[in-house]
């Protein structure tokens, strides 16, 4: 939610976006960044002192809310007894992205996610949280039909909306066919793709494209690709969560690259 809106009696302050959980609000701290405010539940001072003292360190003022306020404000989300006001974060345009591509050659090649059309905050924060872990050099969204980057997202990326970058563009295929153009090869994944993920070469500059659940890629997304491939499905399901997908996606890259080194 950004801030200077009105939620029932509580009044966000304003300019702010509101941040909730320990990791989400542990991480901004690690970052140096200082939230304005910090709301803690009434009576989990004691579990969260650490937090408080390096927010309060860092010039935060601290308040003592009831339970009620702070659910009110996660909108039924678990908040752990703390919500942090801050700064909202912002994705990094074109431009970012193509400075910053070539520097990305060493010691290892880039490694991108691509999401198209991917709407739903839970599986972005996921998704965010796997290229992290992975060591992804960025995740790349359309403006238009991307899930926004708001308190739902950097609660379940658990800290990873804070340090991944996110580039948000305006024509993903055009943006596809430049990659293609500075040395990237792009994997898109498809159920139909006749070749699984195992079977693609991932150790040199790779993007790696993710389409929405249900409809998967749009057309000009999956013409923009070198490649298709598939997760093998053993099951009686047939696909997974996007998410879920992604993590096994940017791991088969990661081990590729381990081999390879």
């Amino acid at each position: 939610m950004k801030a200077g809106a009105v939620r029932g009696r509580v009044n966000v302050p304003d300019g702010l976006e509101l941040v909730y959980g320990t990791h989400a609000v542990a991480s901004l701290l690690e970052r140096g960044e200082a939230p304005r405010e910090l709301w803690i539940q009434q009576g989990a001072g004691k579990r969260l002192a650490t937090l408080v003292q390096e927010a309060q360190a860092k010039g935060a003022r601290l308040k003592e809310q009831p339970r009620e306020l702070l659910d009110q404000l996660a909108q039924g989300n678990a908040h752990q007894g703390v919500v942090a006001f801050c700064a909202p974060l912002m994705a990094e345009g074109e431009e970012s992205l193509w400075l910053k591509l070539r520097a990305w050659q060493a010691p290892q090649p880039p490694l991108l996610l691509v999401l198209d059309g991917v709407t739903d905050v839970h599986n972005f924060g996921a998704c965010l949280r796997s290229a992290d872990a992975a060591g992804a050099h960025g995740v790349i969204v359309a403006k238009d039909k991307a899930a926004p980057l708001n308190a739902t997202v950097r609660k379940v990326a658990c800290g990873a909306a804070e340090v991944v970058p996110v580039y948000q563009v305006t024509n993903l295929a055009r943006t596809l066919a430049k990659l293609k153009a500075e040395g990237v090869w792009i994997t898109g994944t498809a159920g139909e793709a006749e070749q699984n993920i195992y079977a693609v070469d991932l150790t040199g500059p790779t993007a790696l494209v993710m389409g929405a659940e249900g409809k998967g890629m749009r057309r000009l997304t999956r013409e923009a690709c070198d490649n298709l491939a598939k997760l093998p499905m053993a099951g009686q399901v047939s696909s997974l969560n996007v998410s879920v997908a992604t993590g096994i996606c940017l791991f088969e890259a990661v081990r590729q690259r381990q081999l390879a080194s």
